[in-house]
């Protein structure tokens, strides 16, 4: 089965790579001819995966193409913010993306917090015939400093509840095994085997 995964987000393209079974060949924006950003315009994580998704199908159907088409939105949801950067995470400090200006930035404004719960959410669209929906999360805290190699965005300073690590320190198997892309991921290819 061939997807086309809307992101020109190569850590996303691998981590979803490898979340799914083999058999789902996932291809690339630049292998359907996509070589501008998509805009995220969205006020809500489902509302930019929808326009992601919804903007590839169309770009598929001007070439009568009928690939089903997945996307995520991912955000940190950081309680004594308000839930901020929420929808914003991706450009939290500002635009171009930069998730080490966007750490530097959680961590100031947390500089004298104590209570740093946070959520991690996902959704997932999922357009093929019809227009589907999967989401996930994972409670934890955010550290005091940027701690470990893995990952990408705000894994350094993300603590999945149970565990004393960040994402970016624990092993990708792992982090694979409780994130909220994970189960956002799980979700969906339920769906798939239903089908």
């Amino acid at each position: 089965m061939i997807i086309v995964l809307a992101t020109a987000n190569q850590n996303k393209v691998i981590e979803l790579t490898n979340l799914l079974p083999q058999d789902i060949e996932l291809k690339s924006l630049k292998e359907i001819g996509i070589t501008t950003e998509i805009p995220e315009t969205g006020s809500t994580l489902r509302e930019n995966a929808f326009l992601k998704a919804s903007f590839v199908k169309n770009h598929l159907k001007k070439q009568n193409l009928n690939y089903p088409v997945l996307s995520d939105d991912s955000g940190l949801e950081v309680e004594a913010l308000g839930n901020e950067p929420g929808v914003n995470s991706a450009i939290y400090a500002g635009i171009p993306k930069d998730d080490q200006a966007n750490n530097q930035k959680l961590l100031n404004e947390l500089k004298k917090v104590t209570k740093r719960q946070a959520t991690f959410k996902t959704v997932i669209c999922y357009i093929d015939a019809e227009v589907h929906y999967f989401e996930g999360h994972v409670n934890g805290t955010i550290s005091y400093e940027a701690r470990g190699q893995n990952g990408f965005g705000y894994d350094p300073l993300f603590i999945p509840q149970g565990y004393r690590s960040t994402f970016a320190e624990l092993s990708q198997e792992i982090k694979n095994s409780l994130s909220h892309r994970a189960q956002a991921i799980k979700a969906f290819l339920s769906y798939i085997k239903s089908e």
